[in-house]
């Protein structure tokens, strides 16, 4: 071992022993320099590479789609086809995205809610619900997750083949024909402003077939003939609602604008032997206000039945003692219920499917004469539509007479741009519907 060499002076003291061998204080340091830990090669983070939203594969996919559109009753001017191509032209990135983004989430709402506006609708007062159970950004990220774009059409399009139908008549008929076209386009959008699935069992009237149908797994059942409101006030609203039950020999409290308006209450109450025999019921309350209750029976204005389905219009389905009045060509005569033929039959079939009654009991409670509620365990959707074009209960693809004047807005608005940001419901007033006496 090397010997530690030190300075004579160190080892001299001043007896001449030498001095304790103590390390010296140690020497000023500087300052540290701070220097980044190393980090373990699993915790290194970076940023993820930029991908582009929209493949260019996917956006041809989506300029195809939008070129063919005509074939669903679309325009495809609406969907600014010229930027699409531009932006396509100049590769993915940032502006491609923006404008195939945009581009396809206006065919998407146009496929699943309808390109009609709402105020173009008019008395439709249905709300559909495929915005909420097929979202557009949902829709639009499953597209381009399997880079189906085309596939949108499928998922969104109505499956009905009532809609299938029109569509296979928009093929077969010339350009030329432009009124029959667009008579085509508006009734083929009248589809997609109800909900994607009607159910597998429904009921759904088309106002100006004067038609109501029973529907099962989308094959008519059962049919029967309608008569529905007076074009003007009392026309019939469009509405989607629910039947929760049957009321067998119903009473009739017969609103205050035909008590007092057209003078019944007056009439009742001065002819007790005519009320009776009409089957009213008048009573006059302090304030001298007179109220009529129809009684139940043959004469009751709502026949024998009527379906309770609440609405805030109070319109429902039911019977009606003037039953000859099926057997007219035009049947727009009501104050905008719809009376429905052989209604018993149609009262008995849903108390037995709804299960609220079997057979037996269905027609004891029809034939007692006594107020009697059925309700039913599976409730139905009825849906009170307007197509003037589209297939008969025959399955027969025809015309109807345009009786409330509901399709020029409808067609004036596929003439027009298309609208951004609709409105998903109507902001018409609520007209609450009254039936009248039965002439």
């Amino acid at each position: 071992m090397t010997a530690l060499a030190l300075p004579a002076a160190a080892l001299a003291s001043p007896d001449g022993e030498p001095e304790s061998l103590l390390p010296p204080p140690p020497a000023a340091k500087a300052d540290p320099v701070l220097r980044p830990m190393p980090v373990a090669p699993e915790a290194v983070t970076t940023a993820p590479p930029v991908v582009d939203r929209w493949q260019i594969s996917d956006a041809r996919q989506l300029l195809a789609l939008v070129r063919g559109i005509g074939s669903e009753g679309l325009e495809p001017k609406d969907y600014d086809i010229p930027t699409l191509s531009a932006a396509i032209a100049q590769g993915a990135g940032p502006d491609l995205d923006a404008t195939a983004d945009r581009i396809f989430g206006w065919l998407i709402e146009d496929l699943r809610d309808g390109r009609t506006p709402m105020e173009a609708r008019k008395q439709w007062f249905v709300v559909d619900p495929d915005a909420d159970t097929m979202p557009t950004a949902k829709v639009m990220a499953d597209a381009l997750a399997a880079h189906d774009v085309a596939g949108v059409v499928a998922e969104l399009a109505p499956t009905n083949p009532d809609y299938a139908a029109l569509k296979d008549a928009l093929a077969q008929t010339p350009a030329s024909s432009t009124k029959r076209i667009a008579m085509i386009q508006a009734n083929m959008d009248r589809w997609r402003w109800l909900a994607h699935d009607l159910g597998d069992q429904y009921l759904l009237t088309n106002v100006p077939e004067f038609q109501l149908r029973l529907t099962v797994n989308d094959k008519i059942v059962r049919t029967y003939k309608t008569i529905v409101g007076k074009p003007g006030r009392t026309a019939t609203p469009q509405l989607a609602e629910i039947v929760e039950g049957v009321i067998f020999n119903p009473t009739w409290t017969v609103p205050q604008s035909i008590v007092k308006g057209e003078g019944l209450g007056a009439k009742v109450m001065a002819n007790p032997a005519w009320a009776k025999a009409a089957g009213y019921k008048g009573t006059r309350a302090a304030n001298g206000m007179i109220t009529v209750v129809q009684q139940p029976g043959d004469n009751n204005s709502l026949g024998r039945m009527k379906l309770d389905m609440p609405n805030e219009h109070a319109i429902f389905l039911h019977d009606t003692p003037s039953r000859g009045l099926f057997n007219n060509d035009m049947r727009a005569l009501s104050h905008g219920c719809v009376r429905t033929e052989r209604a018993l039959e149609l009262a008995i079939t849903m108390a037995i499917i709804g299960k609220g009654a079997d057979k037996d009991e269905a027609v004891a409670i029809s034939t007692s004469g006594k107020y009697t509620r059925v309700g039913l365990k599976k409730t139905f959707p009825v849906y009170i539509t307007y197509f003037t074009m589209g297939r008969d209960i025959n399955g027969q693809l025809r015309t109807f007479d345009d009786i409330y004047g509901r399709d020029a807005p409808v067609l004036a608005s596929f003439d027009a741009p298309r609208v951004a940001n609709r409105a998903r419901k109507t902001s018409e007033e609520v007209v609450q519907i009254i039936d009248d006496l039965q002439t």
